[in-house]
Order: C-alpha cells, then sequence, then structure tokens
C-alpha cells in the first residue's frame, strides 16, 4: 500500500505553485555566498522563506557541485505539533511539494523501527513544517534520493546519535548519506540579545559542545546535540556558514527570531 504525505504548508512558509517555488530556491541559492567542499551533514533553519531561505542557502549552496554524490537524506527536525517520545518515522512512501514527490527509504524505516526510541508515527508528519521546508531545497540541488523522515521529540542525544549511525549505514555504490538537522536558534528576543545568545549557540556547535544547548538556544537542540555526538564520533568539524535573525531579512527587530547554518566535514 502506498501513501503520500500532503504538503501541509505550502502557500504559507513557501510559494505554493512549482514556478514561483523553483524561482525562490534558485534565487536564494544564487546569492549565497558560502564556499568549500560539501559537508557529510548540516543544521539549517526552519522558517518562512523570507525570513530564514537565505541563511539555509548557505549551507545548501555547498552541495551544488556534488548533486550526484548522495543517494539518501536523513532529516530530523523537532515536533512542533505533536507530543512524542522518541523519534517519529513516517510510513508514507512518498512526500509531496510543488516542485513533486520525493520517495522515502522505507527499507532503512523498518531497520531504524527496531530501535526502542523510533516509532512509526504518521500524525507526527502530517502537519509538520520543520521537515517540509527542506525538501524543496533537497528537490533542487540533488539529482536523486531517498528521504529518511525523522520528527524528533523527547529523546536523549545519544539515542538521536544511534539513529543517524543506523541510518547512515551502508553506503550503496559510492554514495553517500546526507544528514540535514532542522532547526532555529533563539526565539523572540530583542535583535541584541538573539544576536548575543545565537553566536554563543554557534560557537557551542562549532565546538561540538552539546551541553551548551538547551531548549532556550534552539527549537530543535535535540536533533543538534544528537548530530554533535555523532560529529564528535566520527571525527567531523563544524563550520559556521551564516548567523542571520528575522531582523536581517523580513522583520522588525522588536522580537526576533534566530536561523544559523553550519556545515560539517
Amino acid at each position: 500500500m502506498t501513501s503520500i504525505r500532503a504538503a501541509a504548508v505550502a502557500g504559507i512558509f513557501y510559494p505554493d505553485d512549482e514556478i514561483s517555488l523553483r524561482s525562490m530556491v534558485q534565487q536564494f541559492l544564487a546569492q549565497a555566498t558560502s564556499s568549500g567542499p560539501p559537508p557529510k551533514a548540516i543544521i539549517v533553519p526552519h522558517a518562512g522563506y523570507i525570513y530564514s531561505g537565505p541563511i539555509a542557502a548557505n549551507a545548501y549552496h555547498l552541495l551544488e557541485n556534488s548533486s550526484e554524490d548522495f543517494n539518501r537524506v536523513v532529516l530530523l527536525g523537532p515536533s512542533h505539533r505533536v507530543p512524542l517520545l522518541g523519534l517519529a518515522a513516517s510510513s508514507a512512501s512518498s512526500f509531496s511539494t510543488p516542485l513533486g514527490l520525493v520517495e522515502t527509504d522505507q527499507n532503512r524505516i523498518r531497520k531504524l523501527s527496531k530501535l526502542k526510541q523510533v516509532t512509526v508515527m504518521d500524525e507526527a508528519h502530517t502537519m509538520e513544517h520543520s521537515l517540509e521546508v527542506q525538501l524543496p531545497f533537497l528537490q533542487t540541488i540533488l539529482t536523486d534520493f531517498k528521504l529518511i523522515p525523522l520528527v524528533v521529540g523527547d529523546a536523549s542525544a545519544r539515542q538521536v546519535c544511534e539513529v543517524l549511525e543506523l541510518a547512515c549505514q551502508d553506503h550503496i555504490q559510492d554514495k553517500q548519506t546526507l544528514i540535514v538537522i532542522s532547526s532555529d536558534l533563539s526565539h523572540y528576543h530583542d535583535y541584541a540579545t538573539a544576536n548575543k545568545l545565537d553566536m554563543l549557540t554557534s560557537h557551542a556547535i562549532e565546538n561540538l559542545d552539546g551541553d551548551q544547548i538547551g531548549y532556550e538556544n534552539a527549537c530543535g537542540r535535540t536533533a543538534v546535540n544528537g548530530l554533535l555526538m555523532y560529529a564528535s564520533t566520527r571525527g567531523l568539524k563544524a563550520e559556521i556558514l551564516d548567523q542571520r535573525n528575522s531582523g536581517d531579512t523580513a522583520g522588525d527587530k522588536d522580537q526576533v527570531v534566530g536561523y544559523g547554518a553550519y556545515a560539517f566535514r
């Protein structure tokens, strides 16, 4: 039985027609200033595109010249609507956006669901935007890939790290697995306070120091801290690509949301 997880925030977080959406993503990528070799993992924000799209593009831009190198994407983001223990996988055969369908890797999802912290819970995915807003970027950048979408609830960094280890096993035909962690930074501080807090969070990510990152620092802290643990065991180094907030892009500076883009190589 096949099922499709329909786009829930098209027309809200990003354009709901293919031409406008593709044009917006391509424009963000064309304006990106990041450089360097392709990463093994990235952390990117998940707000509406007018707010966080330029920041996310600085991470995705690094993948433009290696679009055929990746055939699997492990995508983790926080649960905003459904309380859950552990991580929620999806039984959907594909995720839909205005750019088309993204096939899920159900074989690998079945392996992950054998871990005690992973359950298949489609309701956690139905309205969740933290994963969905990454898909048009991935569809634009990568040639052909399967998706492992995981909504993260109450879990430890070690449990997330264990999921990443299993999800990234068994590369096929020299292809690689890309890890994408979806997370914004601080929320609803004034501009100066947010910059100070987000700079500390960026340095903690750069130093792979998850002990310094709590809920007030990043809404996707659990997945972020799991990636930092994974990176430390794999000898990956983190680089800060971009750190801004909504006051820099499309909002006022009284109450801002922080965004950061980071690459792990």
